[in-house]
């Protein structure tokens, strides 16, 4: 049957049988670990996404079975389907870690050194890139773009220094919304995201252009500037919302609720969207039905003060003999005083 046919696709020497009609990143995907491209515009969530940031450039080796002749030159695989028999290389191929090196500088030649303050810092996956393939310094020796603050309403904050132009936001605004009110103006490197006559974004799924973006340029004004991420723990919770499935994260300082968002996977897409009323208006635990501890991975910044528990064991446990030592020592200490 057709239905069960299987593309075979060799990535990094790992084999993977697809269903015809998948992306190289999503083949790569089903082989999770270190071979898997970095996507900064494409998100599985939002149909038409991918394309835009090139940060997921592979080599095709050999492009199928029936024409083993390789690509002539890289290719965004997040756009390009996978052929039986085709060979790719990313994590392999020295020609693709330079052009990613390059993609990185590129997006980073505008972009302001604001991670000491920006929001995002710790969940933000340009910072993972420059850390992996940035330079130590630039070479770019002209003036950076700016732009003219505007107030795109009282939940979100637009900081259009930090965008990359992903895109992500208006995808989210035109799938989920039912009127987008902000886009992409101007062209070249005048373009933005903005919205006429400094309109307000304000619908009920309009928080999760917050939770798509991968820089620092779209963040919750209700968070901004109370904390940094690893300095809290992130709970998985529930309610019952008539607007949205209400599964969401909520994120801990003590027993204050300091921000709510989405859950996410392991490649930072929103597993299900959210509305405003669970995201903005819903911060006392009573609010929601706690779940459990979010799980972390051990390589995120945020597992520094993540616990495996809930209600974590005390730090300092009652042991006679530790006590006993603890006061011998400091007898000692008190004598050579």
């Amino acid at each position: 049957m057709a239905d069960d046919v299987k593309f075979k696709v060799n990535i990094d020497g790992i084999p993977v049988e697809v269903p015809p009609g998948t992306t190289i990143l999503n083949a790569a995907r089903l082989i999770g670990g270190d071979i898997v491209p970095p996507a900064m515009c494409y998100y599985s969530k939002l149909q038409g996404s991918g394309g835009k940031c090139r940060t997921c450039l592979v080599k095709v080796s050999k492009g199928s079975d029936k024409d083993p002749r390789p690509m002539p030159k890289l290719v965004a695989s997040c756009r390009t389907t996978v052929m039986d028999g085709m060979e790719v290389q990313n994590i392999t191929s020295p020609e693709v870690i330079e052009a990613r090196k390059g993609v990185v500088e590129m997006l980073l030649i505008n972009h302001p050194l604001d991670c000491p303050i920006c929001d995002q810092a710790g969940e933000c996956h340009l910072q993972d890139l420059g850390y992996e393939h940035g330079l130590a310094s630039t070479r770019y020796e002209f003036e950076r773009r700016t732009f003219n603050k505007i107030d795109i309403g009282d939940k979100v904050q637009l900081h259009m220094t930090r965008c990359i132009l992903c895109y992500r936001c208006v995808f989210v605004a035109d799938q989920l919304t039912p009127q987008r009110v902000h886009g992409i103006l101007g062209r070249g490197d005048a373009a933005e995201i903005s919205t006429y006559i400094e309109k307000a974004i304000d619908n009920e799924f309009s928080g999760n252009v917050i939770d798509v973006c991968p820089v620092g340029a779209l963040t919750d004004k209700t968070f901004r500037f109370k904390n940094r991420v690893w300095f809290t723990k992130p709970v998985e919770a529930h309610r019952d919302c008539p607007t949205c499935s209400g599964k969401v994260t909520l994120w801990y300082k003590g027993e204050e609720v300091l921000r709510v968002t989405a859950r996410k996977d392991e490649y930072g897409e929103v597993e299900e969207f959210i509305c405003n009323t669970c995201r903005f208006e819903k911060k006392a635990t009573s609010d929601w039905v706690i779940e459990g501890p979010r799980e972390v991975k051990r390589t995120s910044v945020i597992s520094l003060n993540h616990y495996a528990e809930l209600n974590p064991p005390a730090v300092v446990k009652k042991n006679l003999m530790l006590q006993e030592a603890n006061k011998e020592q400091f007898e000692r200490a008190k004598e050579l005083l």
